[in-house]
Protein backbone atom coordinates (compact mmCIF):
# COMPACT_ATOMS: atom_id res chain seq x y z
CA UNK A 1 0.00 0.00 0.00
CA UNK A 2 2.78 2.42 0.89
CA UNK A 3 4.53 1.66 -2.42
CA UNK A 4 1.31 2.11 -4.40
CA UNK A 5 0.48 5.30 -2.49
CA UNK A 6 3.93 6.66 -3.28
CA UNK A 7 3.42 5.95 -6.99
CA UNK A 8 0.05 7.73 -6.97
CA UNK A 9 1.53 10.73 -5.19
CA UNK A 10 4.40 10.87 -7.71
CA UNK A 11 1.93 10.60 -10.60
CA UNK A 12 -0.22 13.38 -9.12
CA UNK A 13 2.81 15.65 -8.76
CA UNK A 14 3.83 14.88 -12.35
CA UNK A 15 0.36 15.72 -13.70
CA UNK A 16 0.34 18.94 -11.71
CA UNK A 17 3.77 19.85 -13.10
CA UNK A 18 2.67 19.10 -16.68
CA UNK A 19 -0.40 21.26 -16.22
CA UNK A 20 1.70 24.09 -14.83
CA UNK A 21 4.16 23.88 -17.73
CA UNK A 22 1.25 23.66 -20.17
CA UNK A 23 -0.04 26.97 -18.83
CA UNK A 24 3.33 28.69 -19.19
CA UNK A 25 4.49 27.10 -22.43
CA UNK A 26 7.71 25.74 -20.88
CA UNK A 27 9.56 22.51 -21.65
CA UNK A 28 9.82 19.58 -19.27
CA UNK A 29 12.62 17.05 -18.90
CA UNK A 30 11.33 13.46 -19.09
CA UNK A 31 13.77 10.56 -19.05
CA UNK A 32 16.66 12.86 -19.82
CA UNK A 33 14.94 14.19 -22.97
CA UNK A 34 13.30 17.53 -23.56
CA UNK A 35 9.57 17.13 -24.04
CA UNK A 36 7.51 19.92 -25.56
CA UNK A 37 4.31 20.57 -23.63
CA UNK A 38 1.52 22.08 -25.67
CA UNK A 39 1.09 25.74 -24.75
CA UNK A 40 -2.55 25.97 -25.71
CA UNK A 41 -4.60 23.13 -24.27
CA UNK A 42 -7.95 24.29 -25.65
CA UNK A 43 -11.39 23.05 -24.68
CA UNK A 44 -13.66 22.15 -27.58
CA UNK A 45 -16.77 23.66 -25.97
CA UNK A 46 -17.85 25.86 -23.10
CA UNK A 47 -21.39 26.38 -21.87
CA UNK A 48 -22.25 30.04 -22.60
CA UNK A 49 -25.09 29.93 -20.06
CA UNK A 50 -22.85 28.96 -17.15
CA UNK A 51 -22.79 31.49 -14.36
CA UNK A 52 -19.13 32.45 -14.28
CA UNK A 53 -17.49 35.85 -14.58
CA UNK A 54 -14.80 36.82 -17.07
CA UNK A 55 -12.61 39.25 -15.15
CA UNK A 56 -11.73 41.37 -18.18
CA UNK A 57 -15.39 42.12 -18.94
CA UNK A 58 -16.11 45.84 -18.49
CA UNK A 59 -19.10 47.12 -16.57
CA UNK A 60 -20.03 49.35 -19.50
CA UNK A 61 -18.52 50.34 -22.89
CA UNK A 62 -17.24 53.57 -21.35
CA UNK A 63 -15.13 51.53 -18.90
CA UNK A 64 -13.45 49.48 -21.64
CA UNK A 65 -9.75 50.23 -22.14
CA UNK A 66 -8.70 49.14 -25.63
CA UNK A 67 -5.05 50.24 -25.38
CA UNK A 68 -3.55 46.77 -24.82
CA UNK A 69 -5.31 45.42 -27.91
CA UNK A 70 -4.90 48.42 -30.24
CA UNK A 71 -1.75 50.22 -29.02
CA UNK A 72 -1.47 52.16 -32.28
CA UNK A 73 -4.92 53.65 -31.81
CA UNK A 74 -5.37 54.08 -28.04
CA UNK A 75 -3.21 55.65 -25.34
CA UNK A 76 -2.49 53.71 -22.16
CA UNK A 77 -5.24 55.59 -20.32
CA UNK A 78 -7.76 54.30 -22.89
CA UNK A 79 -8.28 57.55 -24.82
CA UNK A 80 -8.41 57.24 -28.60
CA UNK A 81 -5.47 58.74 -30.49
CA UNK A 82 -7.01 58.27 -33.94
CA UNK A 83 -10.68 58.86 -33.22
CA UNK A 84 -11.52 55.26 -34.15
CA UNK A 85 -13.76 52.80 -32.33
CA UNK A 86 -14.27 49.09 -32.77
CA UNK A 87 -16.96 48.79 -35.41
CA UNK A 88 -16.65 45.16 -36.54
CA UNK A 89 -17.14 42.13 -34.26
CA UNK A 90 -16.42 38.50 -35.10
CA UNK A 91 -18.46 36.65 -32.49
CA UNK A 92 -17.21 33.17 -31.65
CA UNK A 93 -14.08 33.84 -33.70
CA UNK A 94 -12.54 30.42 -33.00
CA UNK A 95 -8.89 30.38 -34.10
CA UNK A 96 -9.17 33.91 -35.52
CA UNK A 97 -8.94 33.15 -39.23
CA UNK A 98 -11.69 35.58 -40.19
CA UNK A 99 -10.64 38.21 -37.65
CA UNK A 100 -7.12 38.33 -39.09
CA UNK A 101 -8.36 38.25 -42.70
CA UNK A 102 -10.65 41.21 -42.09
CA UNK A 103 -7.66 43.36 -41.07
CA UNK A 104 -6.27 43.94 -44.58
CA UNK A 105 -9.79 43.90 -46.08
CA UNK A 106 -10.94 46.71 -43.77
CA UNK A 107 -7.70 48.64 -43.06
CA UNK A 108 -9.48 51.73 -41.72
CA UNK A 109 -11.69 49.72 -39.36
CA UNK A 110 -10.99 48.26 -35.93
CA UNK A 111 -11.95 44.57 -35.89
CA UNK A 112 -12.48 42.58 -32.68
CA UNK A 113 -12.61 38.80 -32.48
CA UNK A 114 -14.67 37.64 -29.49
CA UNK A 115 -14.26 34.13 -28.11
CA UNK A 116 -15.34 32.51 -24.85
CA UNK A 117 -12.31 30.19 -24.55
CA UNK A 118 -9.46 32.08 -22.93
CA UNK A 119 -6.53 30.02 -24.17
CA UNK A 120 -7.81 30.30 -27.72
CA UNK A 121 -7.86 34.09 -27.35
CA UNK A 122 -4.25 33.95 -26.14
CA UNK A 123 -3.30 31.97 -29.24
CA UNK A 124 -5.00 34.47 -31.56
CA UNK A 125 -3.31 37.44 -29.92
CA UNK A 126 0.06 35.65 -30.11
CA UNK A 127 -0.55 35.18 -33.83
CA UNK A 128 -1.46 38.84 -34.26
CA UNK A 129 1.66 39.92 -32.35
CA UNK A 130 3.83 37.90 -34.75
CA UNK A 131 2.04 39.39 -37.77
CA UNK A 132 2.59 42.90 -36.41
CA UNK A 133 6.27 42.17 -35.83
CA UNK A 134 6.80 40.67 -39.30
CA UNK A 135 4.72 43.34 -41.07
CA UNK A 136 5.35 46.69 -39.34
CA UNK A 137 2.43 49.06 -39.63
CA UNK A 138 -0.03 46.31 -40.51
CA UNK A 139 -2.56 44.31 -38.46
CA UNK A 140 -2.76 47.12 -35.91
CA UNK A 141 -6.52 47.13 -36.45
CA UNK A 142 -7.25 43.55 -35.32
CA UNK A 143 -7.35 41.99 -31.85
CA UNK A 144 -9.14 39.29 -29.86
CA UNK A 145 -10.89 39.45 -26.50
CA UNK A 146 -12.27 36.78 -24.24
CA UNK A 147 -15.99 37.39 -23.88
CA UNK A 148 -19.27 35.58 -23.37
CA UNK A 149 -21.32 37.42 -25.97
CA UNK A 150 -24.54 35.67 -25.03
CA UNK A 151 -24.38 37.44 -21.67
CA UNK A 152 -22.28 40.58 -21.93
CA UNK A 153 -22.17 41.93 -25.52
CA UNK A 154 -23.70 45.34 -24.58
CA UNK A 155 -20.91 45.76 -22.01
CA UNK A 156 -18.45 46.21 -24.88
CA UNK A 157 -20.37 48.26 -27.43
CA UNK A 158 -22.59 51.30 -27.27
CA UNK A 159 -25.88 51.61 -29.07
CA UNK A 160 -25.36 51.67 -32.83
CA UNK A 161 -21.58 51.30 -32.58
CA UNK A 162 -21.07 48.30 -34.89
CA UNK A 163 -21.10 48.33 -38.67
CA UNK A 164 -20.74 44.56 -39.09
CA UNK A 165 -21.17 41.54 -36.85
CA UNK A 166 -20.23 37.98 -37.91
CA UNK A 167 -21.52 34.60 -36.71
CA UNK A 168 -19.55 32.01 -38.65
CA UNK A 169 -19.99 28.29 -38.10
CA UNK A 170 -21.47 28.58 -34.59
CA UNK A 171 -22.15 25.54 -32.43
CA UNK A 172 -25.38 23.99 -33.81
CA UNK A 173 -26.53 22.57 -30.45
CA UNK A 174 -28.51 19.81 -32.13
CA UNK A 175 -30.55 18.71 -29.11
CA UNK A 176 -33.84 20.57 -28.74
CA UNK A 177 -33.20 21.19 -25.05
CA UNK A 178 -30.01 23.06 -26.00
CA UNK A 179 -31.53 25.31 -28.67
CA UNK A 180 -31.58 28.11 -26.11
CA UNK A 181 -27.77 28.06 -26.32
CA UNK A 182 -27.79 28.90 -30.02
CA UNK A 183 -26.11 32.22 -30.68
CA UNK A 184 -29.00 33.40 -32.88
CA UNK A 185 -32.31 33.51 -31.04
CA UNK A 186 -35.15 35.95 -30.44
CA UNK A 187 -33.74 37.52 -27.29
CA UNK A 188 -30.18 37.92 -28.56
CA UNK A 189 -31.31 39.42 -31.86
CA UNK A 190 -32.65 42.35 -29.86
CA UNK A 191 -29.14 42.90 -28.45
CA UNK A 192 -27.55 42.60 -31.89
CA UNK A 193 -30.01 45.17 -33.21
CA UNK A 194 -29.04 47.42 -30.29
CA UNK A 195 -25.28 47.38 -30.96
CA UNK A 196 -25.65 47.55 -34.77
CA UNK A 197 -26.13 50.93 -36.41
CA UNK A 198 -28.91 51.39 -38.95
CA UNK A 199 -27.71 49.89 -42.19
CA UNK A 200 -25.28 47.63 -40.28
CA UNK A 201 -24.84 44.08 -41.53
CA UNK A 202 -25.30 40.80 -39.67
CA UNK A 203 -23.60 37.77 -41.28
CA UNK A 204 -24.39 34.12 -40.56
CA UNK A 205 -22.62 31.14 -42.15
CA UNK A 206 -22.92 27.47 -41.26
CA UNK A 207 -22.51 24.03 -42.79
CA UNK A 208 -25.56 22.68 -40.94
CA UNK A 209 -28.75 23.11 -42.96
CA UNK A 210 -31.02 22.83 -39.92
CA UNK A 211 -29.11 25.58 -38.11
CA UNK A 212 -29.14 27.73 -41.25
CA UNK A 213 -32.93 27.44 -41.49
CA UNK A 214 -33.19 28.29 -37.78
CA UNK A 215 -31.01 31.41 -37.99
CA UNK A 216 -32.62 32.58 -41.20
CA UNK A 217 -36.16 32.20 -39.86
CA UNK A 218 -35.28 34.01 -36.61
CA UNK A 219 -33.75 36.95 -38.47
CA UNK A 220 -36.54 37.13 -41.05
CA UNK A 221 -39.18 37.25 -38.33
CA UNK A 222 -37.41 40.03 -36.41
CA UNK A 223 -38.81 43.50 -37.20
CA UNK A 224 -35.37 45.17 -37.21
CA UNK A 225 -33.66 42.97 -39.80
CA UNK A 226 -34.15 42.48 -43.52
CA UNK A 227 -32.38 39.98 -45.78
CA UNK A 228 -29.91 41.24 -48.37
CA UNK A 229 -30.59 40.50 -52.03
CA UNK A 230 -28.34 38.26 -54.13
CA UNK A 231 -27.13 41.31 -56.06
CA UNK A 232 -26.06 42.99 -52.82
CA UNK A 233 -24.26 39.86 -51.66
CA UNK A 234 -22.26 39.62 -54.88
CA UNK A 235 -20.80 43.08 -54.20
CA UNK A 236 -19.78 42.27 -50.61
CA UNK A 237 -16.17 40.99 -50.32
CA UNK A 238 -16.61 40.32 -46.60
CA UNK A 239 -19.07 37.50 -47.30
CA UNK A 240 -16.42 35.57 -49.25
CA UNK A 241 -14.07 35.90 -46.26
CA UNK A 242 -16.80 34.79 -43.86
CA UNK A 243 -17.36 31.68 -45.96
CA UNK A 244 -13.72 30.80 -46.65
CA UNK A 245 -11.30 32.42 -44.18
CA UNK A 246 -12.23 30.62 -40.95
CA UNK A 247 -10.56 27.41 -39.87
CA UNK A 248 -13.97 25.70 -39.71
CA UNK A 249 -14.67 26.65 -43.33
CA UNK A 250 -11.43 24.97 -44.40
CA UNK A 251 -12.53 21.78 -42.64
CA UNK A 252 -15.79 21.91 -44.57
CA UNK A 253 -13.86 22.34 -47.84
CA UNK A 254 -11.72 19.28 -47.10
CA UNK A 255 -14.79 17.07 -46.84
CA UNK A 256 -16.57 18.82 -49.74
CA UNK A 257 -19.36 19.99 -47.45
CA UNK A 258 -21.97 22.66 -48.14
CA UNK A 259 -21.96 26.16 -46.71
CA UNK A 260 -25.14 28.12 -46.08
CA UNK A 261 -24.89 31.92 -45.74
CA UNK A 262 -27.63 34.32 -44.70
CA UNK A 263 -26.94 38.06 -44.44
CA UNK A 264 -29.23 40.70 -42.97
CA UNK A 265 -29.34 44.47 -42.74
CA UNK A 266 -30.28 46.35 -39.58
CA UNK A 267 -33.22 48.64 -40.42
Amino acid sequence: KEERGGEEEEKSEKEEQEQRHGESGEQESVGGKRKRVNYHNIRAHMNPLSDYRIESCPVSPQEMNWSSMYPAHFAKDGTSMTGKRVTVADVGCGFGGLTVALGPQLPETLVLGMEIRGRLVDQINDRIAILRKNSPGHFQNVAAERANCMRTLPCYFERGQLEKIFFCFPDPHFKAKNHRRRIINDNLLAEYAFVLRRGGILYTVTDVKDLHDWMKSKCESHPLFEMLTDAELEEDPCLALAMNATEESKKVDKRDGDKFPAVFRRI
